[in-house]
């Protein structure tokens, strides 16, 4: 959740740019996560700087006023630049959002980012996410409008409060959508779900009736998929967890025909746990499009008698799927 604000963060970067000129940027280090701290614009990158052994770096660079963000190798922090800041930074690393702390021209601005992401990152979306519509709606406008308070009561850099309220209210516009979007995956629950028939990577094909009187814990995905792969670490720790219980791993991939036998090779190269699907149309496969399926990777979990317990199912890295399969297996 907190790269999703991030990301709305950045979007709105571009509004509040002016003129070029020089910004100095000092910062003390420690437990360095790298010898190179990033200055980015979205995904482009506007100035490196080294460090020296000791944790520290020095760069002057011109930067158009606005939002970017710091990256150190490992983690993003939020920054706001303005022609003529001599911003010093320190921090360390090993307690990334905890130790940040700014002085000089620009701290004001650069601290209360700070506390931002310290706070965003403690607030727990999963349960906001988790609530019925009408309590969602209540907690989420609290939230935003407490955000848009403080800021407007800062008396910050006025191009700054513009900025950070037009974040707030494009991150407070993304996180309902997500949520709607997670609402219409919810109409799917406690249905029965439509079967299948795929070919199966250990011979011959698997349909949904094969598994019946287990549940089943099902992973859309393609080898293509970044985020995908991502997950295949933690999916084999959950398979291997429940090893023996009553549930089976399916992967069913949607890669296209020209991919087949990528997707082959790559099941056997990467030891791919459970059992392995092709979806026999990709994308236009009807069990996909059943589901509305449009993203990846997602995941499903159907009952014994194949009735659908989450169309959107956590994702193997998340604990509370172990939680959900431990209630459900004991």
């Amino acid at each position: 959740m907190k790269k999703i604000i991030l990301l709305v963060s950045l979007t709105i970067a571009s509004l509040g740019w002016s003129q070029e000129n020089i910004i100095k940027f000092k910062a003390d280090v420690t437990n360095k996560n790298g010898d190179i701290i990033f200055i980015k614009n979205g995904r482009i990158i506007v100035k490196e700087i080294k460090g020296d052994a000791n944790g520290h770096f020095e760069a002057s660079f011109e930067a158009k006023n606005g939002m970017y963000s710091l990256y150190d190798g490992a983690e993003y922090a939020d920054l706001y630049l303005e022609s003529g800041y001599d911003l010093q930074m320190k921090m360390d690393a090993s307690q990334f959002d905890e130790t940040i702390a700014y002085t000089g021209i620009g701290a004001a601005e650069n601290n209360f980012l700070a506390k931002k992401n310290l706070s965003e990152a403690a607030y727990d979306w999963d349960e906001i996410l988790g609530m019925n519509e009408a309590d969602f709606n209540k907690a989420v406008g609290t939230k935003f409008a407490a955000s848009l308070k403080e800021i407007e009561n800062s008396k910050l850099d006025p191009d700054f409060i513009a900025l950070q309220k037009k974040s707030i209210e494009g991150e407070e516009k993304g996180i309902k959508q997500y949520f709607a979007e997670k609402l219409a995956k919810a109409k799917f629950n406690n249905t029965a779900s439509p079967s299948f028939e795929y070919e199966n990577h250990a011979g011959g094909k698997a349909k949904l009736e094969d598994f019946k009187g287990k549940y089943v814990y099902i992973d859309v995905w393609a080898t293509w998929c970044g985020p995908c792969r991502a997950e295949i670490p933690s999916l084999k720790m959950v398979e291997e967890k429940y090893h023996g219980k009553n549930i089976a791993f399916l992967s069913i991939s949607v890669d296209t025909d020209k991919d087949h036998e990528k997707w082959k090779t790559f099941v056997t190269e990467k030891q791919l746990g459970g059992v392995q699907l092709f979806a026999d149309k990709n994308w236009t496969s009807d069990f996909i499009k059943y589901f509305e399926i449009n993203s990846i990777p997602r995941f499903l979990l159907i009952d014994p008698t194949g009735k659908v317990v989450n169309a959107d199912a956590d994702r193997p890295s998340n604990p509370r799927l172990q939680k959900t399969l431990d209630a459900l297996l004991k």
